[in-house]
């Protein structure tokens, strides 16, 4: 029995891992470049949602380069795996005070380019089993050193699990926008409600 046991815990770490993925690869106007990503040491999720390390993950490894891209031009990430839990999925920049590669993700800088959200009849959420996912830079983000990070909540527990990941790029190009900024961590509630417009399992969140 106690063999059993064993085997059955090993078995459900091993699912719980597989379940896991990371934002691995960054894709840049016409580019794929895995030497720009910030590479997590492994892929497990962030807890909790105000953690310093939901700015680019745990101790990930150095980038060993910045990918030059255009305003206007598609950027996106590459998962290790397809999306396996429930939740949305969004896409941020961050503009770096200098170089993207000294700039450790913290101050208000960062502001949202996408979202994936929910979708209804039957309710979930467009992420999930999806392995790539892309938008375009606004033409009129200035030009520029940013990190762009990657970010999926698993609501499949709570408190939710959070899978994050940062590149480095270079815009050119851009324009003279100027929109709503904010802190990571501090863009998602950690008390009261979470997800005001999922409701899911009793969940609730607030994601700028």
């Amino acid at each position: 029995m106690k063999i059993a046991g064993s085997i059955l815990a090993l078995a459900a770490v091993a699912q719980t891992a597989s379940a896991h993925y990371i934002f691995n690869t960054l894709i840049a106007g016409s580019q794929r470049s895995t030497a720009a990503v910030r590479q997590p040491q492994n892929n497990s999720p962030i807890t909790p949602v105000t953690s310093l390390d939901m700015r680019c993950n745990t101790n990930p490894s150095p980038a060993s380069a910045t990918v030059n891209v255009t305003a206007g031009e598609t950027i996106g990430f590459s998962m290790s795996a397809a999306i396996f839990h429930q939740g949305p999925l969004s896409i941020y920049l961050g503009k770096a005070p200098g170089n993207a590669a000294d700039w450790d993700g913290s101050g208000a800088n960062w502001f949202k380019i996408a979202e994936w959200g929910a979708k209804y009849n039957p309710f979930g959420f467009t992420p999930l089993g999806q392995t790539e996912f892309t938008t375009t830079i606004p033409k009129n983000t200035p030009s520029g050193q940013y990190l762009v990070r990657g970010e999926q909540i698993g609501l499949h527990v709570q408190p939710p699990e959070s899978f994050v990941g940062c590149a480095q790029i270079n815009i050119a190009n851009g324009g003279s926008g100027n929109p709503s900024k904010v802190s990571i961590p501090g863009h998602i509630s950690a008390s009261g409600k979470l997800f005001p417009h999922y409701l899911v399992v009793q969940l609730f969140m607030t994601i700028k």
